[in-house]
């Protein structure tokens, strides 16, 4: 497989396509703990979807702020996958956060703080290659994240409701497929490894801040969650959560490292398992998609 690099501008191709799904959620029968029951990992990833759609917008701003200085004409057409991608997974997690809201969860209020920090801070603090080495650093850890749902049949088995499952898995697919664009639109245009480096740093830094102060947060207003012998024994649940794995911190350290590159962890075989059972001639999320994506 050919890797990247500055010094030949070339990319391998990869498939990026951008689907047109849309996911519905039963109305009155998902439960409130729909990731295993638990307590805390659904407030966990009732935060995550949070995070996402005004952090979608972001990475999509990051990277069109360098369209027109792209020259590989294989990476000029995985950024438009990338962009229309991005753009429709945060639609999706719209729609999800609006079903959370109903169920309870403070997902309007994480909303509106994200959007703050990243459409009112980080847009006009940070420079240009800033913003776009902070998309690359997050890319790395929803791609880390995804391949654990992709790869751990512990991890999809704890998602209790199969329309939240088939949104997680597609949208895991897709982070998988463009895990490497964003990277390389920073090599092409930029290629500091110091910056990016210090932008991951402080990525790693907001991003656990962020994801433990608003699961706290979303948890204080949980009357549930008031409960210690249940709170307790769900915290205590943590400690063997697949997301939390010794290979993954190492995965999401590697980024660091001089000469890293995304397809150093080659999960072809992974990404085209999962594009074929979801995607395929018999892919069970097929009826999701709409018009020509469904034709095609």
């Amino acid at each position: 497989m050919t890797i990247f690099n500055r010094t030949n501008k070339t990319v391998p191709e990869r498939l990026v396509k951008t689907r047109r799904i849309e996911f519905v959620y039963p109305d009155s029968d998902m439960p409130k703990y729909f990731v295993s029951g638990d307590l805390v990992m659904s407030h966990v990833v009732a935060v995550l979807s949070s995070l996402f759609p005004n952090g979608e917008d972001f990475f999509v701003n990051s990277v069109r702020n360098y369209r027109d200085k792209i020259t590989d004409a294989e990476l000029k057409k995985q950024v438009a996958g990338f962009i229309g991608q991005e753009a429709i997974h945060g639609r999706e997690h719209r729609a999800f956060n609006a079903k959370l809201s109903l169920m309870g969860y403070p997902t309007k209020s994480i909303d509106k703080r994200v959007e703050i920090l990243f459409k009112g801070l980080a847009a006009k603090i940070m420079s240009k290659p800033m913003q776009l080495g902070v998309t690359a650093a997050l890319e790395h850890y929803t791609a880390t994240l995804a391949e654990v749902l992709m790869r751990d049949e512990k991890a999809r088995n704890m998602i209790d409701v199969d329309e939240v499952r088939s949104l997680l898995l597609w949208h895991a697919l897709e982070e998988s497929e463009h895990k490497a664009v964003a990277f390389d639109v920073y090599e092409h245009v930029c290629g500091k490894h110091w910056l990016r480096a210090m932008m991951m740093n402080y990525v790693t830094i907001g991003f656990m801040f962020a994801v433990v102060f608003d699961t706290a947060t979303s948890l204080m207003l949980d009357k549930n969650a008031w409960n210690l012998k249940v709170l307790i024994a769900s915290l205590k649940k943590l400690r063997h959560s697949p997301w939390l794995t010794k290979e993954v911190r190492s995965q999401i350290r590697a980024y660091n490292k001089r000469g890293f590159h995304p397809d150093d962890r080659d999960a072809t075989e992974l990404v085209d398992y999962w594009r074929k059972t979801l995607f395929g001639s018999d892919g069970y999320l097929l009826e999701r998609l709409k018009g020509a994506d469904k034709a095609g």
